[in-house]
């Protein structure tokens, strides 16, 4: 099993669902960083599509593939 933990003045904190009791023998492995959410990833995206149909939603299938309009 592998679990990701943080450290708070110098011990190890484990997240409240890891059910390891006192004592359980591990192994520790510092991670260089976490790789990016994917809204961080994303996130310069936002915005940027400002000409967009008003129905769009409600639309979709008609402005994506000329379907008929519901």
């Amino acid at each position: 099993m592998s679990i990701t933990a943080t450290v708070e003045q110098g011990k190890i904190v484990l997240p409240a669902d890891v059910p390891w009791p006192s004592g359980t023998v591990v192994r520790i492995e510092a991670v260089a960083e976490q790789p990016p959410t994917l809204w961080e990833t994303l996130q310069d995206f936002d915005g940027m599509a400002t000409d967009l149909p008003s129905d769009l939603a409600a639309n979709l299938d008609q402005h994506l593939h000329g379907h008929r309009r519901s």
